[in-house]
């Protein structure tokens, strides 16, 4: 569906919205749109035409983030080694989730309020169980692990950073070390011969 063109000032007003949002969401500020109105130096009507609630800036926020996710998990898809592409979508996922604040409240919304926002979870919570099941498949992760049980232990990954990761630049340095930790109990045991 082809969308028609912002004019320049129209263009203008959703960038130093999308930047205040930005800005609020990564110094851990609760969204509300006459507070975004106010700091952007627009009307609240101006924002409200752009974004009719908080939750579709949230995820016009967290879009390009969950694209690049999106990608890594086609990537990962596209891998021959099943390991290895579970590894590496889950290591660009982990990093996502420390370092992109608008991330977590986006994927864990139950009801979505806009429709791009839909598909590309739908498309990430894809990629995951796919990778998860050809690992299973390949014998390279334990049996017993469901694709119900990735974001959970990912979500405690990031929640364990949040909590004792020490200071923001050093998270995605103990986000993979935890996520080591995690990977090494979730690989099949080799057989004892």
């Amino acid at each position: 569906m082809a969308t028609t063109p912002l004019r320049r000032d129209a263009a203008r007003n959703w960038d130093r919205i999308v930047a205040v949002a930005r800005a609020l969401v990564d110094q851990g500020t609760q969204l509300q749109l006459n507070d975004v109105a106010r700091r952007a130096g627009l009307g609240v009507g101006t924002v409200y035409r752009h974004f009719s609630t908080p939750e579709a800036l949230l995820e016009t926020i967290a879009t390009p983030c969950l694209e690049a996710l999106a990608a890594h998990g086609e990537q990962a898809l596209a891998d021959t080694d099943p390991w290895r592409g579970l590894e590496g979508f889950l290591t660009h996922t982990v990093e996502a989730q420390v370092t992109d604040a608008s991330l977590a409240p986006v994927t864990a919304a139950p009801v979505d309020a806009l429709p791009r926002t839909t598909a590309l979870k739908r498309s990430l919570w894809s990629a995951g169980a796919t990778l998860l099941d050809r690992a299973r498949e390949a014998g390279v992760v334990r049996p017993d692990l469901a694709s119900a049980d990735l974001v959970p232990l990912m979500c405690g990954i990031a929640y364990a950073v949040h909590v004792h990761g020490g200071d923001p630049s050093d998270r995605v340095g103990t986000a993979h070390r935890y996520l080591a930790t995690l990977l090494g109990g979730l690989r099949a045991t080799p057989p004892v011969s």
